[in-house]
């Protein structure tokens, strides 16, 4: 636990270390389960999807909380222009992709909040056993930002596995909202969680891009990482949706 965020305790630390090819780290090992289709299926969870939105919205109020200068070297880039650039180097026509990017440029929303973002708060990068979430994984894409850019990555459809709720498959938008407001004493606006939500289904389409052409170019062999390519049309179809109002 560090400022009330379920995290694993860091065992050693190789992020200096040349004892291996690249830096690495070690850490105390939770029981729990990440594997999405069981946590939103399996009767042994049905009382933390009971509780999953407080669950989350605590642990993100508390992580949004602490001082941005308590980690040093987070990135504080702008998100939408850092993944416009990664779209444009991929060299590929994307016209679905652009037009979300020019809705995204024209709608972006005022924020004055700046804090510490997970990046990538997701089912599959929370731990939970049979009383709730245990830990939160997957650290490596924490940033300085808008903290609205977490609430709008766990509603992205992708995370939904299936299920129409759209906060993260097990719930609907005011819970979060609610939940939310509870922990931070922040209400999240709608729109500016619906901007983000709009930016991640681009965000994650550019991803699935990047994975397939890893792929394509040899620089990663990977059946996984071919099969993503077909996401990027699913995406588009979501973005697009979105743009609609009708997720």
């Amino acid at each position: 636990m560090v400022a009330g965020v379920p995290v694993p305790e860091v065992v050693v630390d190789g992020s200096t270390s040349d004892a291996l090819e690249r830096p690495f780290m070690v850490v105390r090992y939770i029981d729990g389960e990440t594997i999405a289709r069981r946590i939103l299926r399996d009767d042994v969870f049905s009382h933390v999807r009971s509780t999953f939105v407080g669950d989350v919205a605590a642990a993100l109020a508390r992580l949004h909380a602490m001082p941005t200068d308590v980690v040093a070297g987070l990135d504080s880039s702008d998100q939408l222009t850092m993944y416009d650039k990664l779209l444009c180097d991929l060299d590929q026509p994307h016209p679905a992709f652009e037009l979300v990017i020019r809705w995204l440029q024209e709608h972006r929303p005022m924020t004055a909040r700046r804090t510490i973002v997970h990046g990538d708060f997701r089912l599959g990068n929370l731990l939970v056993d049979e009383n709730g979430l245990r830990a939160v994984l997957d650290w490596e894409l924490a940033h300085i930002g808008d903290p609205m850019e977490d609430l709008g990555w766990l509603c992205v459809r992708a995370w939904r596995f299936g299920s129409r709720r759209p906060v993260a498959g097990v719930a609907d938008y005011d819970e979060l909202f609610d939940a939310y407001e509870s922990e931070s004493g922040v209400r999240p606006d709608p729109e500016v969680v619906r901007w983000w939500e709009v930016f991640g289904t681009l965000r994650w389409g550019v991803i699935c891009i990047m994975q397939m052409t890893a792929h394509m170019t040899g620089m990663t062999r990977s059946h996984e990482l071919a099969a993503i390519g077909r996401r990027v049309c699913e995406t588009e179809y979501d973005a697009f949706k979105l743009l609609e109002g009708r997720w």
